[in-house]
């Protein structure tokens, strides 16, 4: 090879290769995508002759790794015990974080971890330094699995119990219910999702208990666990992510139980208590699990455009949950409630926010508003539903919620490769995909002069 073609095909490998962390996120959240992809496609993941199409299992494969749980086929009826084992996994993989199962199979088998993985790993666990992300990840395993554990020993318990399955298959549905839910995934085993166990709390209360840890976040769960005795010293992060999750929870319970409490196709039906009980559950799965108890084509409107608020604000940062996280929320109401104050610094539970997380905020937001909208509008022109219902749908998916007013398997097939792009987008989240697509950081050497528009 001349060496002028030498050069050439190292600078193109060099500018082709991910360099930036955000980089590898976004290569490995698609490689895992893919590969989930052809697993499902082969036959043996298929109930019935010949394989799943390769739409059919690209979006599950998406939804499973991006923990969303939109499905355009009926999980429990399509695929076949092996499929519901790759849907499994690809669940695990993808909440986990698919840097961070990447990182820990290597602390697991060689005993050491690079510093590219190092590095990438603490961008996706936002780890403090990247001394801490063995100790980080291996935390990480032991609360994920001692969770899901004892979330699937009270499904198994009741399902064996409460509903006379045998024993193996008790346990794989505790397994399986377990792992969606920690994951925020929001996969069932039950072509109605759990709406044949509504009133009963054996087991939407476990469900509901490991929806809410996973979307607390591993950093809160960490704190709490060294913390737990003094408040006082827990960090604005965690502050910020219990204090907004009870309030959204609570206001989301009240809502939608008042909303739905007379409507005969939701809590209507059910008795006083059942209703506090299912109300309650559809606050939860809000958090950005998926899983619903009523049906949730027949909730009132109203109801739905609340939903698309929680859903749209998520659940807390480092965890499973999607969404825009609630602390990207609560900075963005600290910096209102200061403006309107007319105070000149952003206080939070006694300390100051740094003027470079406010602009982070924004970013956040604007981009994440603009993907909603700009894909509500393509669906609006490709589809006859109505707005609420599209709205409903990419707002699930951005927050990676996987709730379904019942549309998203009658959607075109672009409506449908939207909603992939959307729920990839939205697991990643706008600002580390926007990073990784960033190929060069151009610093600048100079700055303009000031001047102030009008505001308002």
């Amino acid at each position: 090879m001349y060496p002028q073609v030498a050069r050439a095909s190292a600078w193109g490998r060099l500018h082709l290769a991910p360099r930036h962390p955000a980089q590898f996120i976004v290569v490995g959240f698609a490689a895992a995508i893919l590969a989930g992809t052809g697993l499902l496609m082969l036959p043996v993941a298929k109930v019935g002759p010949g394989g799943a199409g390769f739409l059919e299992a690209l979006f599950t494969a998406t939804s499973a790794v991006c923990v969303t749980g939109l499905i355009i086929v009926d999980t429990p009826v399509f695929w076949t015990p092996f499929g519901h084992g790759i849907i499994l996994a690809l669940i695990q993989v993808g909440g986990f974080g698919i840097m961070s199962f990447a990182s820990l199979l290597g602390i697991l088998l060689a005993r050491r971890l690079g510093l590219r993985s190092r590095i990438s790993t603490a961008v996706e666990t936002k780890s403090g330094s990247f001394g801490d992300v063995r100790r980080v990840l291996l935390g990480v395993l032991k609360v994920s699995l001692l969770i899901e554990g004892i979330t699937a020993a009270a499904l198994t318990w009741r399902f064996a119990t409460g509903y006379s399955y045998p024993l193996p298959d008790a346990l794989w549905l505790g397994v399986f219910h377990a792992v969606s839910a920690f994951n925020n995934a929001g996969f069932a085993l039950f072509s109605d999702s759990l709406i044949s166990f509504a009133t009963d709390p054996w087991i939407c209360v476990p469900v509901g208990l490991a929806v809410i840890m996973g979307g607390l976040g591993f950093p809160v769960l960490f704190e709490l666990r060294r913390e737990y005795r003094t408040p006082l010293h827990w960090t604005m992060n965690t502050r910020l992510v219990l204090s907004g999750t009870a309030i959204l929870l609570l206001a989301g319970a009240i809502f939608i139980t008042a909303v739905e409490w007379g409507n005969p196709g939701t809590l209507g039906p059910m008795t006083p208590g059942g209703k506090i009980q299912a109300g309650f559950f559809q606050s939860v799965m809000t958090r950005t699990a998926g899983f619903n108890s009523v049906d949730f084509a027949a909730l009132h409107p109203v109801t739905w455009l609340f939903m698309d608020v929680l859903m749209f604000i998520g659940g807390g940062p480092a965890g499973t949950a999607g969404g825009l996280k609630i602390t990207t929320f609560g900075v963005l109401f600290f910096i209102l409630h200061t403006e309107i104050r007319g105070g000149t610094a952003v206080n939070v539970f006694g300390k100051r926010l740094p003027r470079s997380v406010h602009r982070q905020a924004l970013t956040i937001v604007l981009l994440a508003v603009a993907l909603v909208i700009i894909s509500t509008m393509f669906l609006m022109l490709i589809t006859d539903f109505a707005l609420d219902r599209l709205l409903f749908e990419v707002v699930s998916a951005f927050g990676t919620v996987g709730l379904s007013t019942g549309i998203t398997a009658q959607l075109p097939i672009a409506g449908q490769f939207l909603l992939i792009i959307v729920m990839f987008v939205g697991r990643l989240g706008p600002i580390t995909l926007a990073s990784a697509l960033a190929l060069r950081s151009k610093p600048l050497l100079y700055e303009y002069p000031k001047e102030r528009p009008l505001i308002g």
